[in-house]
């Protein structure tokens, strides 16, 4: 018999999964990893025997746990599986899966309540981050309805705050693993001339590679199946990262999901600045939330390769920002202090969530027989 396991299957901002209370999976990290990879039918392209939805937005996982530490109610831990690869990588964040780890946990009965809005304190265990996650309650849930939307996701639901509380080096170590706000790489790889350009490697929640969009042959404005259409590009784009990802100490890259790659380019439509996101060997329908956050930081930070290319209007207190990408724009408030020291408690970003489905997952018996 096949081993059921409980779980939920929502929607965090841009992304979705299935969400395990991690109490329901083996301690052993290997198998565990086993049972997440037979969940979402992995390695295979179209993930047919599993949940998995055949694309790395779709491929993600939540396991959340409540938290002895003081102060913090919730440990989440991020996993990301790619359709056709047999890895699962665990040290990247991802704000959108983050988004959904309070009603994950409201819905489950692992929170309890607090009046009709109420903020939880998150340690997400991929990188030790902390975050306060606010939500509107109703019947002790998450309330079903609101006027909150975000791009890349139909329709309007209730809001979910998220404030970004320890994010500079969250993988790296450093806001600026090189110590430079930007370096220049020669880029040599099979199938392309070699080339020159500049990039800044920075990771403020997620570890970034930003390079403008006419250094590598593109606008910057292409939609995302031109974008994954152009293999010659994609080669380039690769090539650059795993050079970089050498500068920003990560070492050798090529089976992990990160650095991702964003492309830059003036903005179109009143924001701050277009992007294009590669995740990392395909482009995102929007842009992540960590990876929009650390974008939003080289746009306040001297000398980055954002710097005479994004548009800003600064001003007294909050600084708003919006990060165009192939599906819209994504606005969050940027204090003050983010140009002085980017460790500091600065982003507000505004996310929704649902549960789309409550369950049990069925494993093979041969990956897992279940609890002893």
């Amino acid at each position: 018999m096949p081993t059921a396991i409980p779980c939920l299957l929502m929607r965090g901002g841009t992304s979705k999964g299935p969400f395990f209370n991690a109490a329901h999976l083996p301690d052993d990290v290997a198998t565990r990893d086993r049972v997440l990879l037979a969940a979402l039918g992995s390695p295979d392209r179209r993930q047919i025997d599993g949940l998995g939805g055949a694309h790395p937005l779709s491929s993600k996982i939540g396991i959340v746990s409540l938290s002895t530490q003081p102060g913090v109610d919730l440990e989440f831990l991020f996993a990301q599986v790619q359709p056709d690869q047999d890895a699962v990588d665990t040290r990247p964040n991802c704000g959108n899966m983050l988004a959904a780890a309070v009603p994950f946990a409201l819905e489950t009965g692992m929170l309890q309540p607090r009046g009709d809005r109420a903020t939880y304190c998150v340690l997400s265990r991929n990188t030790g981050m902390r975050t306060e996650i606010t939500v509107p309650l109703d019947k002790g849930q998450l309330a079903e309805l609101g006027d909150a939307h975000i791009d890349g996701v139909p329709g309007s639901a209730a809001p979910i705050e998220v404030r970004f509380l320890e994010t500079a080096g969250s993988v790296c170590k450093r806001l600026l693993p090189t110590g430079n706000p930007r370096d220049r790489f020669n880029v040599r790889g099979a199938g392309f001339a070699p080339f020159i350009l500049d990039a800044t490697c920075i990771d403020n929640g997620m570890p970034l590679v930003i390079f403008e969009a006419a250094h590598v042959g593109a606008t910057g404005y292409e939609t995302v199946a031109e974008l994954d259409a152009h293999m010659d590009l994609r080669r380039r784009v690769e090539a650059l990262r795993l050079q970089a990802a050498v500068a920003m100490g990560l070492g050798d890259v090529s089976a992990k999901s990160y650095p991702k790659m964003t492309m830059i380019a003036p903005p179109r439509h009143g924001g701050a600045l277009t992007t294009r996101s590669f995740i990392p060997h395909v482009c995102h329908e929007s842009i992540g939330v960590l990876a929009a956050v650390t974008v939003a930081t080289a746009i306040t930070l001297p000398g980055t390769v954002c710097d005479g290319l994004a548009v800003r209007c600064p001003g007294p207190g909050t600084e708003r920002l919006s990060i165009e990408h192939p599906s819209g724009a994504l606005a969050m408030n940027l204090s003050d202090a983010a140009a002085q020291n980017p460790a500091l408690p600065k982003v507000a970003l505004l996310r929704t969530a649902r549960v789309l489905m409550r369950g049990e997952v069925m494993v093979p018996s041969t990956v897992w027989k279940g609890p002893a």
